[in-house]
């Protein structure tokens, strides 16, 4: 059988943690099976990365932000591969270019085109465990590029696809994928399973545990993934296909987002294609635009209001000035003090109401929305940062999470 498994930056964040890693991975050998290990970098080395090169510019070229982030992944596979090789295993550790993960160009949010692959399956016909750089590839003028953050997850289903792996495990500090982060909720509860169009709504919408496009990759070759807990060896999350699974629950959990700003343009002309120029912009410069709002017509005018993330507000906002007088923006303004609170559910389709319960749990405590949006599995509201925990447990609790 062949495991592809991946390890989070928090379970190699020290010599301890990756020799722990190593003795899992050996395990998992000995029990006959052929091995792909991927790699995040060691506990906050990207943090510490990118707060290293904002020393040296505030905005730096992203095609060496991409050469510097990408030693991260690149230390932690040549530290884990040496402790796998000191239980007498054979390893070998290889950065993305050299498994053959071929990306577009866009740098620091780079996804993959193809994976070659030519390398690792001699590598892996050799007999050797391959330990491989997450979070990495290399474009056609052979440039480094980096997949975003949480991009070893990417690496990781890709490369399971890529392989038809029997399992891909994603293994990382938390036990699962949980009904609302347990850090805001303590009676949050362990999923057994989700399936792939909830948990690609929660990654969206904030939720960590995954990125959104190892959920993309996972539905599209239809792969079960397994998240579940470094530090032990119960059973963890499957995410697969709804159609394997029990009727799903109404709510299956919340998300919050913090890396959240809103900006708002007025007075913005009623006439086609104004949507059209302003969104372009924003997307010439691979800036991600979450949820829009326009208001009614009123003097052949309105006013439009979106959210992009904090991380590139100040990207969109000199895109804002750069063409507001040449669409006929009359003014704009910006709120980076926001979060993003989400109910999300399949069973949410076939039960009317439940909207209205998310907004009855969030006006007794009192929480003001600012921008609302839905889909057929999920609610998003707008909200001030402050009261994003409170909104996250008051929502728990109206759909009784912790006890279903």
């Amino acid at each position: 059988m062949l495991v592809v498994q991946k390890y989070g930056g928090s379970s190699v964040a020290n010599p301890e943690r990756i020799k722990n890693v190593a003795r899992r991975v050996v395990d998992t050998r000995r029990q006959g099976h052929d091995l792909v290990v991927v790699v995040s970098a060691m506990g906050d080395t990207t943090d510490e990365l990118i707060d290293l090169m904002k020393q040296i510019s505030a905005q730096p070229p992203e095609r060496e932000m991409d050469m510097l982030l990408s030693t991260g992944e690149q230390i932690s596979i040549a530290l884990l591969a040496t402790a796998i090789g000191e239980l007498g295993e054979k390893v070998i550790s290889l950065t993305g270019p050299q498994v053959g993960i071929i990306t577009d160009d866009v740098h620091t949010k780079a996804r993959i085109v193809k994976i070659t692959g030519d390398r690792l399956q001699q590598e892996l016909a050799a007999g050797n465990i391959v330990v491989v750089a997450g979070f990495q590839g290399v474009n056609e003028a052979n440039d480094i590029t980096t997949l975003g953050r949480g991009g070893s997850d990417t690496t990781a289903v890709a490369l399971a696809a890529a392989l038809k792996a029997d399992v891909c495990e994603i293994y990382t500090d938390v036990d699962g994928v949980f009904t609302a982060d347990p850090r805001l909720v303590p009676t949050a509860r362990k999923l057994g399973e989700i399936s792939y169009d909830e948990m690609l709504e929660l990654a969206n919408l904030g939720a960590q545990v995954l990125h959104p496009r190892s959920v993309e990759c996972a539905k599209l070759y239809g792969l079960t993934i397994h998240v579940r807990s470094s530090f032990h060896n119960q059973e963890g999350t499957y995410v697969r296909e709804v159609a394997k699974m029990e009727k799903p629950l109404v709510v299956t959990g919340i998300a919050h987002d913090l890396n959240v700003a809103r900006i708002g343009l007025f007075d913005v002309p009623d006439k086609p294609g104004v949507a059209w120029r302003i969104f372009a912009a924003l997307a010439s410069e691979n800036i991600n635009v979450d949820m829009i709002i326009q208001s009614a017509m009123r003097n052949n005018q309105n006013n439009i209001a979106f959210t992009v993330a904090k991380t590139d507000l100040a990207k969109a906002l000199a895109v804002v000035e750069r063409i507001k007088d040449d669409v006929g923006i009359k003014s704009f303004t910006y709120d980076d003090d926001v979060a993003k609170v989400s109910i999300v559910g399949a069973g949410m389709v076939t039960n009317p109401g439940v909207a209205a319960m998310m907004f009855e749990a969030l006006a007794k405590r009192n929480i003001n929305l600012e921008m609302i949006t839905t889909s057929e599995i999920k609610v998003s509201c707008i909200v001030k940062a402050q009261h994003a925990r409170e909104a996250v447990q008051a929502l728990h609790e109206m759909f009784a999470l912790a006890t279903m």
